[in-house]
């Protein structure tokens, strides 16, 4: 039987990676992409906006969306490696 725990740790660990990856598609997208307005930054504007959101309402008002999308990054990376780093510590603890 698995630990709850251990399910909880996996499951965010695995939402901030998979945040992580869009963020940085999303990212290349906007530095590489040729149309400003394609449907693909749109799409992945969209897929993005509730992991910018929370990031958006921190910065100083008036800041640009790629410094948005990178502390965005950031920030989910930020936390990515402390849950990894968490777990690592509890798994230490119980053996």
């Amino acid at each position: 039987m698995i630990d709850p725990t251990v399910k909880l740790f996996f499951l965010l660990r695995f939402l901030c990676f998979v945040a992580l990856v869009y963020l940085g598609l999303h990212w290349i997208v906007r530095r590489l992409g040729a149309n400003p307005n394609g449907k693909l930054l749109w799409f992945f504007s969209v897929v993005t906006a509730p992991l910018t959101r929370p990031v958006r309402a921190w910065t100083a008002p008036g800041a640009t969306d790629d410094r948005i999308l990178s502390a965005a990054l950031l920030l989910y990376g930020f936390l990515w490696l402390m849950i990894v780093v968490i777990e690592r510590f509890a798994n230490a603890l119980m053996d």
